[in-house]
């Protein structure tokens, strides 16, 4: 009887040294041919790395610039940035913890951020995104000794699987998922012994923190998703293998341990940062999404959309109408891939880790369908699905049911690579049999991983179409280089940002200037505690500057009217009438935001101009398309 792993005795040195030379070459191989991959499918973003981003979810990613450049101005002053901000949304600030912080990436790539733009260390993300998450996987998968090939074929399937391309519309915080499979990795390690506590902890407890400082949501569904994988692996018979109950017994001492040092790491590293988040200021409660909106439509698993290599017209058009839009478009798989992981479950059903991946994925496919049906556009809302009774819950209550799809995606990944192992070997012996020529030498493993690659195909992605930012306004450096404000100045600028128009952050993100800035695109509290995006929203003052600003298509900033996807001023909104305010209540406004500056984009024959300079006086300076006046400091202030 073979002795247990634990008790074999260690090969020797230039065994183990050799063994592991071989790994690292194998993975730095890995990593090269992955990120030529992740080159390729951003390939148009790299032709201008510091103004280019994915076409189709410009305000997201003017989000997402803002807050590497929060992230880098902080460290430029030596210092991590603060928790509570009054940089966006002043003088009441945001709790950036709610929001898509991406702490760790901001933090480490600052100084590419302070040099070249955060929009080249966003691309920098996203190219990471794709290799290093594909990487990861195809590491995990090696490390429980699944062949090359197979591993590299999971690896391809996990990083750059649909889910993982739409996100990279804005969502870069979603399309890093580097830590997830690694976490997995180690807790199993840490169940069936490969780890010992304290190093199998202190791995779990840095790859949790800075998959919190990525994306918390992430972390919540695959902790959700891990449950019934962990459960199957244990409630197999025999248990572990049919170890003695003293071993299993040492074991669960050893696991407890690991847990346990895994957490009072990431309580040291992100205790703090969670207090702010859940008990400092600006508390909040609630989603500021529409319960059971945000969810796979099932006729998504099979329907490709434009970013795949091959589409259709039609299916194009039908992935464009998903309710959730493409950022969110994250089901497909196809039917090729689909049929072969339902054989490969049956096949190998009998094998633990086969059973395990395959629950794990049915399971998170299920949960991204939401709490009701959704079959090609339509609501089928008499039919209830698990997410039905678990999305009021506490937290959960924030969760989007379709991003589990990206958990699901992993575990559909895992589950081929093991079952193309395994079927190696088998269609070894069918060959021997049947096929002679065909069981010679590697023609067994070329043909079933060729298999493998044909079902994959319909996952590949084109090159990702790119649109260009929107460019400062003429006149904007010079503007606040005149006004030379403090970083504490809150500054009105006009148009005013919110979610629906995002421009002015990127002004921000991309110059620096101003260093607070009134509005923005943020998740906050209302007035009630509960969450909304932009909190508050924009008062009615806010507004009637925003209308009259609009009020005519002459006056528009030639920042604003260069021809880009990205960049046109209908993103504002339509038109709507609002209720002029008057003077007295502006001025009451301007006194709430404790706004020591307005800032006008626009031309100097506009409506708006006219109204600020009858308000406000003469202009105190204005340069291309930038106009801006002071405003008195209130008395005691």
């Amino acid at each position: 009887m073979t002795a247990p792993s634990a008790v074999r005795p260690a090969p020797a040195a230039e065994e183990r040294a050799g063994t592991l030379l071989g790994r690292h070459q194998t993975l730095a191989l890995a990593g090269l041919y992955y990120l030529l991959a992740a080159l390729a499918v951003t390939l148009w973003l790299w032709r201008d790395p510091a103004s280019s981003i994915v076409a189709g979810n410009p305000n997201d990613a003017d989000q997402m610039a803002w807050f590497f450049r929060y992230d880098a101005t902080a460290v430029a002053h030596f210092h991590l940035p603060a928790l509570m901000t009054s940089a966006m949304n002043a003088p009441r600030g945001v709790n950036v913890m709610w929001n898509t912080f991406m702490l760790l990436p901001g933090v480490v790539l600052a100084p590419v951020t302070l040099m070249a733009g955060p929009q080249t260390s966003m691309t920098i993300v996203m190219t990471a995104g794709f290799a290093g998450s594909a990487l990861a996987m195809f590491a995990v998968l090696r490390r429980w000794d699944i062949r090359v090939p197979a591993a590299a074929i999971g690896g391809l399937v996990y990083g750059f699987s649909p889910a993982m391309t739409h996100s990279a519309l804005g969502h870069y915080d979603l399309q890093f998922m580097v830590f997830p499979p690694l976490i997995v990795d180690v807790v199993l390690r840490l169940i069936t012994g490969r780890v010992s506590a304290r190093r199998g902890g202190a791995w779990l407890g840095l790859l949790v923190t800075a998959q919190l400082f990525v994306n918390e949501e992430i972390l919540f569904d695959a902790a959700l998703a891990g449950a019934p994988l962990l459960l199957v692996l244990l409630l197999r018979r025999p248990p572990l293998g049919g170890l003695p109950r003293p071993f299993l017994a040492a074991r669960a001492k050893t696991v407890a341990a690991g847990l346990g040092i895994g957490c009072a790491i990431t309580l040291v590293i992100a205790g703090y940062p969670l207090w702010v988040q859940f008990f400092g200021p600006l508390p909040q409660h609630g989603s500021p999404f529409t319960t059971d909106f945000f969810k796979n439509d099932i006729s998504g698993l099979v329907v490709p959309s434009l970013l795949m290599l091959i589409h259709t017209t039609g299916t194009a058009a039908t992935a464009a109408n998903y309710q959730g839009q493409l950022p969110e478009y994250l089901a497909y798989l196809g039917w090729p891939l689909l049929i072969a992981l339902v054989v490969a479950t049956v096949r190998f059903w009998r094998r633990p880790v086969i059973r395990a991946l395959a629950v794990t994925w049915l399971v998170t496919e299920v949960l991204s369908l939401g709490g009701t049906l959704l079959v090609s556009g339509h609501e089928h809302g008499g039919i209830k699905l698990p997410w039905y009774w678990l999305q009021g819950l506490p937290l959960l209550d924030s969760v989007l049911p379709d991003r589990f799809s990206l958990i699901a995606d992993g575990a559909a990944a895992a589950l081929l690579a093991f079952a193309a192992d395994a079927a190696v070997p088998l269609f070894a012996m069918l060959a021997l049999r049947r096929f002679p020529r065909l069981a010679a030498g590697r023609r067994p493993a070329a043909v079933v991983l060729g298999g493998a690659v044909l079902v994959v195909l319909p996952l590949v992605p084109g090159p990702l179409p790119a649109a260009r930012v929107t460019p400062l306004p003429p006149g904007w450096t010079t503007v606040f280089a005149d006004l030379r404000l403090p970083a504490s100045a809150h500054v009105l600028v006009v148009p005013i940002p919110m979610s629906t128009f995002t421009e002015p952050l990127r002004w921000q993100a991309d110059s620096g200037e101003p260093g607070s800035l009134i509005g923005g695109y943020f998740m906050g509290p209302a007035w009630n505690g509960r969450v909304f995006i932009d909190g508050d929203g924009t008062p009615p003052a806010g507004m009637y500057l925003e209308q009259l600003w609009k009020a005519s298509a002459a006056a528009l900033p030639s920042a604003l009217t260069s021809e880009s996807p990205a960049n046109s001023a209908p993103s504002s909104g339509p038109y709507v009438p609002v209720k002029p305010v008057s003077e007295a209540q502006m001025r009451a406004q301007l006194a709430s935001w404790k706004a020591a500056v307005v800032v006008a984009v626009t031309t100097p024959d506009s409506a708006l101009v006219q109204y600020l300079t009858v308000l406000l006086g003469r202009p105190v300076v204005a340069a291309g398309d930038v106009i801006a006046w002071r405003l008195p400091a209130p008395s005691g202030r």
